[in-house]
């Protein structure tokens, strides 16, 4: 613990060094070539000084400069920011162009191997009625009807405990009931797990979507299936249902009972995508920074999906699909964008990912009708 608290105390001090040292350039360079047009209060950008000054809280005015682009707007309006070739170097940035890629997201849950006495019961039921249904369609009607009677009310029975139209048709072919749901022996070639999916997964889990399954009991070994029905009723308690996937299981290694770690493989399809590390989360707004060329830097609110992975050169990769805020083939900074942020306010602009006190006090009106008050730094 105390390895992890020294650690990090030397990269804050390393950052505090960098931007010092990186104001005192800047600083130096600007007084050399930019003609300053006024000051302005760090905390409030609304309020100006024609001269130098500090704040109430002792802290300088910042300068505006001639030159200086989009100085007193938001995100909404592109806040840009200019830094050189070897700043740039020295903050390490890298960019990539945003482009489109085929992305899924994985759903972890728990699975658990079927031991359901009740739905082999019921089985066995629904069997047994199709069998008579058959033998009476040469009797009378009225025994031909309760017959028929019989089948509609265990197949009721059958969808109420998860089994699909499809599994059900095929079950009127069978002789017996599916051994696998009581017994894992040489007998049963396959095993089936019941996967809980959550309430808020839902909407993204379908029929037929890949799954892969851990035990303990054997690391390192993964078992795969797909699903092949969904529980038509949610669980009232646990605000989920169950999904059903078929194991092949010919050395019986998978036993009823057995709990699994369950991944689903949930095909997204193809769309515009921004590489995680590419976004600054502030916990109101999502920003991130374009590259426009010429040493030129903007700020960018984005709006974005759930996360999800592509295969990028055959390996696995964190995205955010795009919904709207970038186009395609723009350059995205996907290293380095806190410290453009900080050089940002450094060179006179305004933090495209914190803002300004007044933008903070104005967020905080509209959302609860009061003003709190809040830091950022």
């Amino acid at each position: 613990m105390r390895n992890k608290k020294t650690i990090i105390t030397i990269i804050f001090l390393l950052v505090g060094l960098f931007l010092s040292f990186t104001r005192e350039t800047y600083a130096q360079d600007e007084k050399k070539t930019r003609k300053i047009l006024y000051y302005r209060n760090p905390m409030n950008p609304a309020v100006t000084s024609p001269t130098f000054m500090k704040d109430s809280m002792g802290m300088d005015y910042i300068p505006v400069y001639a030159d200086q682009e989009n100085a007193d707007v938001g995100v909404k309006e592109e806040a840009t920011v200019k830094i050189k070739e070897s700043q740039q170097k020295l903050i390490g940035i890298k960019t990539e162009p945003i482009v489109s890629r085929v992305l899924m997201r994985m759903i972890r849950t728990v699975a658990k191997i079927a031991y359901d006495p009740e739905l082999y019961k019921t089985e066995t039921e629904f069997i047994q009625a199709v069998k008579l249904k058959e033998d009476l369609k040469s009797g009378s009607q009225d025994s031909l009807k309760q017959a028929e009677a019989l089948v509609l009310a265990a197949e009721l029975k059958l969808k109420l405990l998860g089994l699909s139209d499809q599994q059900i048709e095929e079950l009127k072919t069978k002789t017996e009931s599916d051994k696998s749901l009581i017994i894992s022996d040489s007998s049963t070639l396959y095993a089936w797990a019941y996967l809980t999916i959550y309430e808020y997964d839902l909407g993204e889990v379908k029929i037929g979507d890949h799954v892969v399954l851990k035990v303990v009991a054997y690391p390192g070994e993964e078992f795969s299936g797909q699903i092949v029905a969904l529980d038509p009723v949610l669980d009232a308690n646990t605000r989920s249902v169950r999904a059903r996937v078929r194991i092949d299981n010919p050395q019986a290694k998978l036993k009823p009972n057995m709990y699994l770690d369950a991944f689903i493989h949930v095909d997204l399809g193809e769309n515009l995508a921004l590489p995680k590390e590419a976004v600054l989360d502030t916990g109101i707004k999502k920003i991130v920074y374009i590259d426009l060329g010429e040493g030129k830097f903007a700020a960018r609110e984005v709006e974005v999906g759930q996360e999800a992975i592509a295969i990028i050169d055959g390996q696995e990769r964190k995205l955010f699909p795009v919904i709207k805020g970038v186009s395609e083939n723009e350059l995205v900074v996907t290293n380095g964008g806190f410290l453009i942020d900080s050089q940002s306010q450094l060179s006179g602009g305004m933090s495209a990912l914190w803002g300004s006190a007044s933008e903070i006090k104005q967020e905080a009106t509209q959302e609860t009708g009061e003003v709190k008050t809040q830091h950022k730094h």
